[in-house]
């Protein structure tokens, strides 16, 4: 595994007395991609353009809708909101909104949270169920009331208050996956990979290779091969799907939205980092905004959202920036590999000059034999871009 080159780094993302100041933050041995020419992840320094979407990847086909609205001259916020809600509404998609999936007792459970560059507002709701679509509610939020954050039963009823629509979230496409997990008698979430009683072993591992399993597995999938196939796989590794949305307008607003059903079998009421501001979304409209998907317990823990918006301040492009957070996120593991190899995270990254860039832990997306990916749409198309790597190398995680 080659060393990222400090010096090369310095060179390329900072310059005179903010490479002086930030030189501590940077200390010890960096895996990834060489970025001394701005490599083709992301952009360099002031080659930005506006309006421009990103997004994780999974929102590539719906950025065209807040673009849509950016080129009317509408509102940041209602553009990445709008963008959002296309995939929320989608019960294709188990990540967000209707057809997420549930928590270990079956109920769907949402998060998400919006800033608004302009106004320097924000809003946000964790822990939201039977309302699809949480985002808009985040907004609401924000809009309507003189708090930050609403969660559990209280965001529902807020929600009712304000119009929304209550609905039952839990398609029979994710009530089977949910059964099929239930049947595996698998724990995911004792103890945790960060504590001293971690052994790298997936609890329940042995019950999915017996034939009993299987055959229960083909019962409760109605003896579809591909249901069954992504229901074994999501019991493996169960699915952090999240999309966040950033949009900067040709004045240079800028705002931004993270949206979430949250880790699939989850113990309920856990919130991740969809809907804490300065974790899974933060947006200054001075500088820029960040966000992430993947596992939001090791994004709350070194405040990426905060992380990356201060690192643009300071000089670094949106890639070097969200390298910087995965920087912190290995450095919490001291690198250990075995660790890092159970889960995922993503970092995203735009400026108000219009410079994007992501970064993800591991060279490939959540499919193992695909190239981590970010959505961007540059005012002509939706089109998906390369993530730079922290370590680039596939992950080797069970």
């Amino acid at each position: 595994m080659s060393l990222w080159s400090r010096r090369k780094f310095f060179l390329t993302s900072l310059a005179g007395t903010a490479a002086a100041g930030t030189t501590n933050l940077l200390a010890g041995a960096r895996p990834t991609t060489d970025l001394a020419n701005h490599s083709p992840f992301g952009q360099g320094a002031g080659k930005g353009q506006r309006p421009v979407m990103i997004s994780s990847a999974n929102g590539v086909h719906a950025l065209g809708k807040g673009m849509d609205i950016l080129k009317a001259g509408g509102d940041t916020l209602e553009a990445a909101v709008a963008a959002v809600t296309v995939v929320e509404d989608d019960p294709e998609d188990d990540s967000v909104g209707y057809g997420g999936l549930p928590n270990e007792e079956g109920e769907v459970e949402l998060d998400a949270s919006v800033m608004h560059g302009p106004t320097r507002r924000a809003g946000s709701v964790g822990g939201v169920r039977r309302i699809k679509n949480v985002a808009r509610l985040a907004k609401a939020v924000m809009e309507r009331t003189n708090h930050v954050m609403i969660a559990g039963d209280g965001a529902r009823r807020f929600a009712v208050a304000q119009g929304f629509e209550e609905m039952n979230l839990l398609t029979e496409h994710s009530r089977k996956i949910w059964l099929a997990w239930k049947a595996s008698n698998s724990f995911n979430w004792r103890p945790g990979t960060d504590s001293p009683e971690w052994n790298g072993k997936a609890a329940g591992k042995t019950r999915l290779d017996s034939d009993a399993f299987r055959g229960q597995l083909a019962e409760i999938c109605g003896n579809d091969p591909l249901l069954a196939a992504h229901a074994m796989d999501v019991i493996l590794n169960p699915p952090t799907g999240t999309i966040n949305c950033l949009a900067v307008n040709q004045k240079g607003e800028i705002s931004g939205t993270t949206t979430t059903s949250g880790l699939a079998w989850k113990i309920p009421g856990r919130i991740g980092d969809s809907p804490i501001i300065g974790a899974g979304l933060y947006v200054d409209g001075d500088v820029g905004g960040a966000g992430s998907t993947g596992k939001g317990e090791e994004n709350i823990k070194i405040s990426g959202g905060h992380t990356i918006v201060e690192m643009m301040r300071k000089g670094m492009s949106p890639t070097d920036a969200c390298l910087e957070a995965l920087h912190r996120v290995a450095r919490n593991y001291n690198n250990d590999k075995k660790k890092l190899a159970t889960f995922h995270i993503y970092f995203y990254a735009l400026n108000k000059d219009g410079v994007h860039g992501s970064a993800s832990l591991w060279r490939n997306g959540y499919d193992p034999n695909k190239r981590a990916k970010y959505a961007v749409h540059d005012g002509t198309e939706g089109r998906l871009a390369d993530c730079a790597a922290y370590f680039d190398e596939a992950s080797g995680g069970d």
